[in-house]
């Protein structure tokens, strides 16, 4: 899922309610000025050797899940991003075995995009959102 997707999905549960209360708003903002951090961080973990699958988590609670790599305390930001991998949410079981290979194939490249797991009081979920150019 696109980032834009589940921004209009998010709109669309609204029933009429002002879309600008959506937290999903905030989190493109606060993405905006990650992007170049974020896509540090997601090179490095490339690099390295890590993983060839990161994923970053986007909350505005603490999560016990990856490393804090950007705090919204520190920054003045509504949302902390976490980096984790592939290889953790298998660990934990937030990916099950038998659906990593459908998680690969809709995986999209981490030199182009951001893989996000978001998450907000009704859930989480996926979302790929490109770093700035």
């Amino acid at each position: 899922m696109d980032f834009q997707d589940l921004l209009a999905a998010q709109a669309a549960g609204n029933n009429g309610e002002n879309k600008a209360k959506s937290p999903l708003l905030s989190l493109k903002q606060d993405l905006e000025f990650y992007s170049e951090s974020i896509k540090e961080v997601s090179g490095e973990m490339l690099a390295e050797e890590y993983t060839s699958f990161p994923i970053f988590i986007a909350s505005q609670q603490e999560v016990n899940l990856g490393e804090k790599i950007l705090d919204q305390a520190e920054l003045g930001t509504a949302w902390t991003i976490y980096g984790s991998s592939l290889e953790e949410f298998l660990d934990r079981g937030l990916i099950k075995d038998d659906r990593k290979d459908f998680f690969i194939k809709k995986y999209k490249d981490p030199n182009e995009f951001m893989c996000l797991f978001v998450v907000v009081p009704e859930g989480a979920n996926y979302v790929f959102h490109p770093f700035k150019a």
